[in-house]
């Protein structure tokens, strides 16, 4: 079979690729071969730019820039055809750049790309580059929109109480508003902690200490040259101390906190989806939808669904990649280099769900005559409230009062509560004051978001 979207072993090519096409330009093979031009061009012209070797007048950075700006899928297939030769990836780069160099009139300079590198020199630097671009450009901003459409419902909902469930359990009410803004400010604070990571890149030679590079210049100091070129022309940070390979630390960091950001957003799919099957939302229809092939009347909450499995499989990847990577055998063994190779893949799954996420939040409707219900059938959760009330006042043992009165007890209304009141041996204006509590007003201080 030929590769299309109905023949892709992976759902992640196949089904959901329309929806994912964004990621393509930073975690495919192409992207993988251009980020790799990308540097291997960059270097060459930092080499020319520092005095290593004289670039020809004639040859232009801007017409070198042009190879990896415009670079296409021809020049990946060409590369690729060159691999099946050298049985070599970066390699075959190397002798593309070096064709692209003599057809601009600079075969002098060939042997100038790729100077004094190992492969990983190109690999841990052009990954950790398409991985900061595929966050910063595609991701985080997916999780920034998530936050914002979170912080606008939570406003809307600020005056909305509810009737909180703690171990399953009628407890204190509270408002819709804040128990979305708990969301909003644990997605944030992962985010914070995310923008602290460095986006980390290894580039010292075949083992890490410019071997090749000094052995031809020594009068060179290749660690500022490094530390330049990774941070300036690539926008990384460079690791001083290095095997072959970087050590992934960050990018684990990195993966832990994304699977952190995804916990959240698990946690926040299961209560949207258990509100749901309160009856606390309804979900808008859309004509020619069916929600059960059996049962006309469902409106299942897919959506929610939907991004809690895509979540689930995210993380699992984030797992083992956080856990798998920092470790190498020695110097160097290939096992990293395989596994990196998927890095899109969990950040794939995650765009999904927050694809899942964003259809589904603007689905919700509010059903506020349910929560009211809830809240009115509930009258033993001002029980704190009263007694609280009385333990200011010196009244003896009022929490085993309320306990004997609502433990376990059915039917505790409005009507119980203030016959309960009006039993107890204190002043008119304190009864006044312990009627005016009710499940719908006793929700606590008015927080500003």
């Amino acid at each position: 079979m030929e590769l299309t979207a109905l023949t892709a072993i992976s759902p992640v090519d196949g089904r959901y690729r329309a929806q994912l096409s964004a990621l393509a330009p930073y975690f495919s093979e192409f992207a993988l071969i251009r980020y790799r031009v990308w540097v291997e061009v960059e270097y060459f012209l930092f080499l020319a730019e520092k005095k290593i070797f004289k670039l020809p007048a004639s040859v232009k950075p801007v017409a070198l820039r042009k190879i990896y700006q415009e670079f296409s899928e021809e020049d990946a297939a060409q590369i690729k055809a060159t691999e099946r030769v050298t049985n070599h990836d970066v390699k075959a780069v190397e002798y593309f750049l070096k064709q692209k160099l003599t057809a601009l009139g600079a075969e002098s300079c060939a042997e100038w790309v790729h100077f004094g590198l190992t492969s990983q020199d190109i690999n841990n630097t052009a990954i950790p580059l398409s991985w900061k671009h595929a966050l910063e450009e595609q991701f985080l901003p997916a999780v920034h929109n998530i936050v914002l459409q979170l912080r606008k419902m939570a406003k809307s909902w600020k005056s909305i109480s509810m009737l909180a469930k703690t171990h399953g359990q009628p407890a204190s009410p509270t408002t819709l508003g804040k128990e979305i803004m708990v969301f909003v400010e644990r997605l944030e604070g992962q985010m914070q902690q995310f923008s602290h990571l460095p986006f980390a890149a290894k580039f010292g030679g075949a083992t890490g200490n410019f071997n090749a590079h000094f052995v031809a210049f020594p009068k060179t100091d290749w660690v500022k040259f490094g530390n330049e070129f990774v941070q300036k022309k690539l926008g990384l940070e460079r690791m001083q101390y290095t095997t072959q390979i970087e050590h992934y630390d960050n990018l684990a960091a990195q993966f832990d906190t994304l699977k952190r950001i995804n916990t959240i957003l698990i946690d926040f799919s299961r209560d949207v989806w258990t509100y749901i099957s309160m009856d606390y939302f309804k979900q808008q229809t859309k004509k020619g939808e069916i929600g059960s092939s059996a049962m006309p009347h469902k409106v299942n909450p897919i959506d929610f669904e939907n991004a809690e499995g895509n979540l689930g499989i995210a993380n699992a990847l984030f797992e083992h990649l956080s856990a798998k990577l920092p470790i190498s055998r020695l110097q160097r063994d290939l096992t990293d280099s395989t596994v990196l190779r998927n890095i899109g893949v969990p950040v794939a799954h995650s765009f999904l769900a927050l694809r899942s996420l964003e259809k589904g939040i603007g689905k919700l409707l509010l059903n506020e005559a349910k929560l009211h219900e809830d809240l009115e059938n509930n009258w033993a959760v001002v029980a704190e409230a009263i007694q609280t009330v009385l333990r200011r006042e010196q009244f003896p043992q009022p929490y085993e009062a309320l306990k004997e009165l609502t433990r376990g007890k059915a039917g505790v209304n409005k009507k119980t509560m203030h016959a309960f009141i009006d039993a107890l041996k204190i002043p008119a204006t304190l009864k006044k004051e312990l009627k005016a509590i009710t499940p719908q007003n006793y929700t606590g201080v008015v927080f500003n978001y």
